[in-house]
């Protein structure tokens, strides 16, 4: 299986999501938004239920989802931003069933991992981007920005995805040449 890689530029990240929401795919577009800046594994993104990120009684969204990782089985507290909250308030009046994700089908029940590699596959196809663009290319991609745009320390970045080693966190940056020629070039001390 070929490593995914996330998608570098901003410009490509927002086509890609205005291309669900431009075909009034709302279900696609928060699997974009949420998947990107949650940093969750797909798997877990998918088993995402309403009630976890809205309160039906208040009749408000949550500000944080807190989910059990199905890989590592650590408990991850997430603060939903406003771009996660936005697409959550379109997605929410075409809800079908308990899943955020849900099929089409009579009986709906959350997509699969394969389905959500169709969408996503389709749509990098349709748009033309280059690169090994899939599912876990979201989660990739919320750490390469956070890191190149030096808002967050690599260190959090490592805790937000729960890795162990430091080089695992590195591969999935997806640094290329091209970042450390940047970093020379940019960096002025006098």
């Amino acid at each position: 299986m070929a490593a995914t890689e996330p998608i570098r530029n901003k410009k490509q990240f927002k086509e890609l999501a205005e291309y669900f929401l431009q075909k009034g795919q709302l279900r696609n577009y928060t699997m974009i938004i949420m998947g990107t800046y949650t940093a969750l594994r797909i798997s877990d993104l998918l088993r995402l239920k309403w009630s976890d990120v809205y309160d039906e009684e208040r009749q408000v969204f949550f500000t944080h989802v807190t989910i059990t990782e199905r890989k590592t089985g650590k408990i991850k507290t997430i603060a939903l931003n406003a771009q996660i909250l936005g697409a959550l308030r379109q997605c929410y009046s075409q809800r079908r069933c308990e899943y955020i994700f849900a099929n089409n089908r009579k009986n709906a029940k959350a997509i699969s991992r394969v389905q959500a590699w169709r969408i996503i596959h389709t749509a990098v196809d349709v748009l033309g981007f280059a690169g090994k663009i899939a599912c876990h290319s979201l989660r990739k991609t919320w750490g390469y920005h956070a890191w190149t745009s030096g808002a967050v320390s690599p260190v959090v970045i490592m805790e937000i995805y729960n890795h162990s080693d430091f080089k695992i966190t590195k591969r999935y940056l997806g640094v290329t040449q091209d970042d450390l020629d940047k970093a020379y070039l940019e960096m002025e001390l006098i």
